[in-house]
């Protein structure tokens, strides 16, 4: 049996932070009592028409652009019919063969497509049992009806769980550096569908999908896909065929049950939507949204790569532009920076000591200012005070906001300890004369024994000398 290739694409549903609906004026909201932003048009009475929403447009301008997508000149509404209570139109407003944004790419991943719809309704199970006084009963939220999405779908290029669910994590943290979305999964600003299949590796003929829905976690994606592709292999391995059709993924129990057989196109009986004109981009349009663009995940983590951050602190900082731009500026304030130095103070070092306080940094407003972290991280290089020293300094920094690093330095005692004085040299011999198992050890090459003999020298010098120089002190006095 030749080894199976895991094939995965992404469907992913973006509800927009407009300040209206897609096609009429009822205002958007989460968590409000049900049916309270409905109109007629909304919810489908005779003789309504549609007005497109024009924020939405500019949104679906900008998405396409920071998933480098053609813009297509002219694109036209569909609709999408089914029969379903949260729809109360029976057809879903949506974008077929000529959507917005065509053809683009996000990392190493095809973007197909990513259109223009409005969402349904929200269905609401009456209780666990979906029962009401006695009956069996669904109720409908039309609130939601109605808001305008973007879907956006790739090629089947993503050939493992953990990479569809690290490149969803990407793409969440490109939509919502647009401000165009929350992109919360919990309140379902962010959906995503994931169309799975396997295939003899080395092939380039696609297995037959199936396509699981609405998972509302990175976990529960890279879970899900995760057991259809164990089940799919099973079916392979025993002979069997895949049969195409929609699953559901229950995150409790780890679960897949089938919802129904796959639609086609031809199912929903697409056609153009005759009460909407078509949507045509002008290049006024195209270069506001362009302009509107931040330096996104992406592009900031090749930068940050390219000035000398490894790939993990570069995607770190890239996740968050606040952090990014402190690091920046403390790198800017900082006499002959080191970008990886700085990196770590900043994601490690600071990120520890606010978490230690209960402060949920602001960086626009920081705790603790960049010219501040930038002399201390000086002082540490320098060998002016001890990495250790330099996490008390950095602890009086977040605590007090202070902003004088020499000052604290020379008020606490915090200056590093030096061996040309001796007195860092005697308090060696004696952590060594205090532990001759450990330094018998050392001589006999058992390198690890050494830190014992650190740690009482650093609890004796409170953090204040340097590791390195006590290091060799230790191992000039053994004779080693």
């Amino acid at each position: 049996m030749p080894e199976l290739e895991a094939v995965i694409g992404l469907e992913i549903h973006v509800q927009l932070a407009t300040r209206t609906k897609m096609f009429c004026g009822c205002a958007l909201s989460f968590g409000d009592e049900p049916n309270v932003h409905t109109c007629p048009i909304c919810l489908a009475h005779p003789g309504v028409l549609p007005v497109p929403n024009e924020e939405a447009i500019a949104y679906a301008l900008k998405i396409g652009l920071a998933l480098d997508c053609e813009i297509a000149p002219r694109s036209i509404f569909h609709r999408k019919n089914y029969f379903y209570p949260d729809n109360p139109k029976a057809y879903q407003i949506s974008q077929y063969d000529i959507p917005i944004c065509g053809p683009g790419k996000l990392g190493d991943i095809r973007i197909t497509r990513a259109h223009l719809e409005e969402d349904a309704a929200k269905t609401i199970h009456a209780g666990s049992t979906g029962r009401i006084h006695g009956s069996t009963a669904s109720l409908v939220d039309f609130n939601r009806g109605g808001t305008p999405l973007v879907e956006i779908v790739t090629e089947p290029d993503l050939r493992g769980a953990a990479e569809a669910a690290e490149w969803a994590r990407l793409l969440r943290e490109t939509v919502r550096q647009l401000d165009v979305s929350n992109v919360n999964m919990e309140e379902g600003s962010l959906r995503i569908d994931a169309n799975v299949s396997v295939r003899p590796a080395g092939s380039t003929e696609l297995g037959t999908k199936t396509e699981l829905k609405n998972m509302n976690s990175f976990r529960f994606v890279q879970r899900g896909i995760e057991a259809e592709l164990e089940r799919q292999r099973g079916i392979v391995d025993a002979g069997g065929t895949v049969e195409q059709e929609t699953l559901h993924f229950d995150p409790t129990s780890g679960d897949l049950t089938s919802l129904r057989s796959k639609e086609e196109a031809h199912d929903y009986r697409y056609f153009p939507e005759p009460d909407l004109v078509a949507i045509v981009a002008t290049e006024a349009m195209i270069a506001a949204a362009r302009a509107s663009l931040p330096e996104l995940p992406a592009a900031r983590q090749a930068r940050y790569e390219g000035e000398g951050l490894d790939e993990a602190q570069a995607r770190l900082l890239a996740a968050d532009p606040g952090q990014a731009e402190y690091f920046e500026a403390v790198l800017a304030a900082s006499t002959a920076p080191e970008p990886r130095v700085v990196a770590n103070w900043v994601t490690g070092e600071l990120t520890a000591a606010l978490r230690g306080a209960e402060i949920d940094e602001d960086y626009g407003s920081p705790t603790v200012a960049p010219a501040a972290l930038a002399e201390l991280i000086g002082a540490t290089a320098a060998k002016t005070i001890s990495h250790g020293s330099g996490r008390q300094v950095l602890a009086i920094l977040v605590e007090t906001g202070e902003g004088d690093v020499a000052a604290i330095v020379e008020r606490e005692g915090l200056a590093q300890m030096g061996g040309d004085d001796g007195e860092l040299a005697r308090i060696v011999a004696a952590a060594i004369e205090g532990d001759p198992a450990a330094a018998e050890q050392i001589r006999n090459g058992n390198g690890k024994a050494i830190g014992a003999i650190v740690g009482v020298v650093m609890r004796e010098t409170k953090g204040r000398a340097d590791g390195g120089e006590v290091n060799r002190l230790i191992r000039e006095q053994l004779g080693l």
